[in-house]
């Protein structure tokens, strides 16, 4: 039997380079032209931005800025979790944040089942029975947006001033759908 905190021997591992050799690759040709930052950890232009972590999303480019510019923090659906509070809250009394846009964006997978497909899904092709946790997937991609935006402008522990606005992007069009809440 393992004593706490004693790792696993399957954990330690060398560094898998087959599985990533592409992306090493590509980070030496990165690295080669990298001429270093003046940037801080600041957002430049006080923006942080939630949105999902669909690949077909970038987040920087879509509201036209650079890196250095804004907070991007991705989860599936684009939701207001804790860990995003929690971030939120760092973001705006030390990263220069004094506005946030929630961004999920048009065909989702998250917008496209119930909670108990997703579940099933993942039982019925890898048999792990993911139930304990809690994927928040949305049927109503708008209610969900003002849900997260309310809980955003009503929590008590971000800075004072901070502005929260919701849009949705589509994907297809590359247009941010302004949502009034």
């Amino acid at each position: 039997m393992r004593k706490w905190g004693e790792a696993r021997v399957d954990q330690q591992a060398p560094f898998p380079n087959s599985a990533f050799s592409d992306v090493l690759g590509a980070n030496r040709s990165f690295a080669e032209n990298f001429k270093g930052s003046a940037l801080t950890g600041r957002a430049a232009q006080g923006l942080a931005i939630i949105t999902c972590m669909d690949s077909r999303i970038s987040p920087l480019a879509v509201v036209g800025m650079k890196s250095g510019d804004a907070k991007i923090l991705r989860n599936a659906g684009a939701r207001v979790t804790e860990d995003v509070l929690r971030t939120l809250v760092l973001a705006t009394y030390l990263l220069g944040v004094d506005r946030i846009l929630v961004m999920p964006h048009t065909d989702c997978r998250m917008a496209m089942s119930e909670e108990p497909e997703i579940h099933k899904t993942i039982f019925d092709q890898y048999g792990v029975d993911t139930r304990s946790l809690e994927f928040r997937t949305v049927a109503d991609q708008k209610a969900a947006l003002a849900i997260d935006v309310i809980r955003l402008r009503s929590y008590p522990l971000l800075r004072e001033g901070v502005v929260v606005a919701g849009a949705i992007y589509n994907v297809v069009t590359g247009i941010l759908e302004t949502q009034d809440i």
